[in-house]
């Protein structure tokens, strides 16, 4: 049996439970908490030409490190069209350029794309997950700033939807970013693994639990807490928090599906 087809039975098996229905994130008191605007916007991927522009630059962006393999990202890939998976992108207020893209995938519906290479740890079994792919920035001296808040728009998305997980598979030395950020390698003992679905370059599989970010920036004084879990950013759109039906639309609360479908106009 192939590794895929063992995981997708495991799934089946250890049937992960969907989240509690979506729920409007709370307006914070704008008298307590900060506010921070950004030179940027960042919102959920919502038609053909969005996921066209998330598209080019995620191209360009891979380009730089992997060129061979870039070529095989100038065509979406099957999960950016899969029902369980939203794309963020994030476009300059200066001009609407697109300048930073991440791809959010849970196993509610389907095994991660990585178990299609590993076996996750028996622990995971049962847990929501939300596995981080495709992360890719501009060029420029904003880069770090915008990778940050496409990663604080990814725990926003877990949070709000309840999810107990967040996996990521990093290659060097962009995995140095994800242990900076209080994450850890899940599988004991293993810690670059050639993935078939990356042209087989070396990743490290790491994540966390969801509930226990706050805690652990606190433990280790992280420089970022107040960033990530105090402060507002009211330019990360709300629609990044929506998460996808099982027919693969953004559903907000009371609209219909066919409302929701101008949401999610990629054919």
């Amino acid at each position: 049996m192939t590794i895929q087809a063992t995981h997708t039975a495991a799934h089946a098996m250890a049937k992960v439970m969907p989240p509690p229905a979506y729920f409007e994130p709370a307006l914070a008191e704008t008298d307590t908490v900060p506010e921070e605007y950004l030179p940027f916007t960042v919102r959920q991927v919502g038609n053909q030409n969005d996921l066209d522009r998330a598209i080019r630059l995620r191209h360009l962006a891979y380009s730089r490190h992997l060129p061979e393999f870039a070529e095989a990202l100038k065509e979406p890939e099957a999960d950016d069209k899969a029902d369980d998976a939203i794309i963020l992108l994030a476009e300059s207020k200066l001009d609407g350029s697109p300048i930073g893209t991440v791809r959010i995938q849970t196993n509610l519906y389907a095994p991660l794309n990585v178990e299609h290479s590993i076996a996750l740890p028996d622990w995971l079994a049962g847990k929501s997950i939300a596995e981080v792919r495709r992360l890719a920035v501009a060029p420029g001296s904003a880069g770090r700033l915008v990778k940050m808040v496409l990663i604080k728009a990814v725990y926003l998305y877990c949070r709000h939807n309840h999810l107990d997980w967040i996996l990521v598979a990093a290659r060097p030395p962009l995995d140095r970013t994800y242990e900076q950020l209080t994450l850890r390698d899940i599988l004991d003992g293993r810690s670059f693994i050639p993935l078939p679905r990356d042209n087989n370059v070396p990743h490290r599989v790491l994540g966390g639990p969801i509930a226990d970010l706050p805690a652990r920036f606190t433990a280790v004084k992280h420089p970022l807490h107040d960033f990530f879990f105090v402060a507002r950013h009211p330019d990360i759109d709300p629609s990044c928090y929506i998460p996808l039906s099982r027919e693969g639309q953004a559903l907000r609360p009371g609209m219909s599906k066919a409302a929701t479908a101008q949401l999610s106009g990629i054919n």
